[in-house]
């Protein structure tokens, strides 16, 4: 279990950065280089998940239960993770409806994973793994937010075209993922 939260502090620490200290990271950027601080970003942020993963697959091995979900609770995780895909999706698809007007439906997007899981799935490994994900997509939504209304960030307006690319692309990535990927890469068939 420490692995895992070792993980989480490294991966979701330099992911919170900008919410706790946007003013100090500007400062470090300008000072050692967009490269450099970019480069070390991506180097923490990989050894983080590195240790997520691994630390999480050990922690699955003699699992800590503290309840159990309803069986209804995976119909509704599966609808969850399919609006996460189409706003994973909505974040780079440009001029959609959907990043008009949500502004950052990616970290939406996590929001609705981490919530899925969690209502999914109830041991210890998880309330942390997904527990810990939600709560910083909570507190990186809200500082993104001010973050535009101090700079008056205005997004351009969606189309129906970008709309529909982007909830196409996050849908048909949603099935493929839930039918096939999730077993491949996770071990777990969501639907069987």
């Amino acid at each position: 279990m420490s692995l895992l939260v070792l993980g989480l502090i490294l991966f979701l620490g330099v992911h919170s950065v900008r919410i706790v200290s946007d003013g100090w990271r500007a400062r470090t950027m300008a000072r050692v280089g967009e490269g450099a601080w970019k480069g070390a970003y991506s180097l923490l942020s990989g050894l983080g998940l590195v240790l997520i993963v691994w630390g999480y697959g050990m922690a699955r091995r003699s699992p800590v239960v503290l309840w159990e979900s309803p069986p209804g609770m995976r119909h509704l995780a599966g609808l969850l993770t399919m609006v996460a895909f189409v706003g994973i999706a909505a974040a780079y698809v440009p001029r959609n409806a959907i990043k008009a007007r949500l502004h950052h439906p990616m970290v939406l997007g996590v929001k609705a994973w981490a919530l899925a899981h969690l209502l999914a799935n109830g041991t210890l490994a998880d309330v942390l793994l997904f527990g810990g994900f939600l709560a910083w997509a909570v507190f990186a939504f809200r500082a993104a937010r001010r973050r535009d209304r101090a700079a008056g960030t205005v997004y351009p307006p969606g189309t129906p075209a970008g709309t529909a690319a982007a909830t196409g692309v996050g849908v048909a990535a949603w099935a493929a993922f839930a039918l096939w990927g999730h077993a491949a890469l996770i071990g777990v068939r969501p639907f069987g």
